[in-house]
């Protein structure tokens, strides 16, 4: 792969450890509950999971920092949980990795969002969440408002992962893009479709195409649909690019000068998607912030994608597996 550049690539990655990402978003709990099925419920026409074990992972923002630790980053995230077990979880796990949770505010009468997936045969049966998608407290965001104010001298990128779940409010992204006007790291949006608006001026929007078409208001179908969705995208946010993930079609990169670069699924095997999107947008922030450029970030998220779709379950690219990734990649 000629226009990729090994050295420059793995150099980049080697630069991920010197990097503070902030993370402000939704913060979920992942539970997964896996078994098997062997036969039809007598009650109704559906499968009787015979469970065999139960686990619990990060999700959402939370799975964005998860990620960026994972690849050799410092992560400080912001947002809320309950104070209940799955908040109290979902702390604990983000202290073991050493996470700065300072940023994180309890709200007592809010319940931590869970999603839990029932899966049997790698395959997932049903899912169902729990949660309330209700604004913050202004207490809340205020907190977040100071702790941003307080690190933003000392990061070197921000990410913003909107799930929805009511952190990523018009207030608060005003108020957010207020404090670092004037600062020059990257800032990156994984969107929810209906809070599109609040994004302008950021550096890079990661949706899927899904998501593209569904802000757009475009049906995409081929690849003058996706470039006219992209196009409507970067004109709206005044970011300077667009990366529009395509599941098995791999992704594709628009920036503001007008280059486009589509790079195929890596995936060999695909048995889940879910934070496939979290990956994406951590690995890229990384690339940019270690200062290669968007089209060589892309390629590292797509790389990184690859690895965790091959996974059933949330999960996280460590280092040493991109690096493989990228030798891999670039020797055929």
């Amino acid at each position: 792969m000629r226009e990729f550049d090994s050295a420059q690539l793995i150099h980049g990655i080697d630069h991920f450890k010197g990097k503070s990402i902030l993370v402000i978003g939704d913060i979920m709990l992942d539970r997964f509950i896996w078994g098997k099925v062997s036969r039809i419920s007598p009650e109704a026409p559906v499968p009787v999971v015979e469970v065999d074990r139960e686990s619990a992972m990060l999700g959402g923002a939370a799975n964005v920092a998860n990620n960026l630790v994972s690849l050799g980053s410092n992560a400080l995230l912001c947002g809320v949980v309950g104070d209940d077990g799955p908040g109290k979880e979902v702390i604990a796990k983000l202290e073991d990795m050493g996470v700065d949770i300072s940023g994180i505010s309890i709200e007592r009468r809010r319940p931590t969002s869970v999603k839990t997936r029932i899966v049997a045969h790698a395959q997932q049966v049903v899912r169902y969440d729990l949660e309330k998608r209700v604004p913050l407290k202004t207490s809340t965001i205020t907190h977040i408002l100071d702790f941003v104010r307080e690190k933003k001298g000392h990061i070197s990128a921000i990410i913003f992962s909107d799930y929805g779940k009511g952190v990523l409010s018009p207030k608060l992204m005003h108020d957010i893009a207020g404090e670092i006007s004037g600062f020059s790291f990257p800032v990156a949006v994984d969107p929810y479709v209906k809070n599109y608006p609040l994004y302008r001026h950021v550096t890079v929007i990661t949706p899927n195409s899904t998501q593209a078409g569904q802000i757009a208001g475009i049906e995409i179908k081929d690849e003058t649909d996706l470039t006219k969705a992209a196009k409507k995208l970067m004109n709206h946010s005044r970011s300077k690019a667009v990366l529009i993930t395509r599941g098995e079609e791999g992704m594709s990169l628009f920036e503001e000068d007008g280059k486009v670069t589509r790079i195929e699924s890596i995936a060999r095997k695909v048995y889940d998607v879910t934070g496939a999107g979290d990956t994406v947008i951590a690995a890229f922030t990384l690339g940019i912030a270690s200062g290669l450029g968007m089209k060589s970030a892309a390629l590292l998220s797509n790389l990184a994608a690859g690895i965790v779709v091959g996974e059933v379950g949330t999960s996280a690219v460590k280092i040493d597996l991109l690096k493989r990734a990228v030798a891999s990649y670039l020797s055929q």
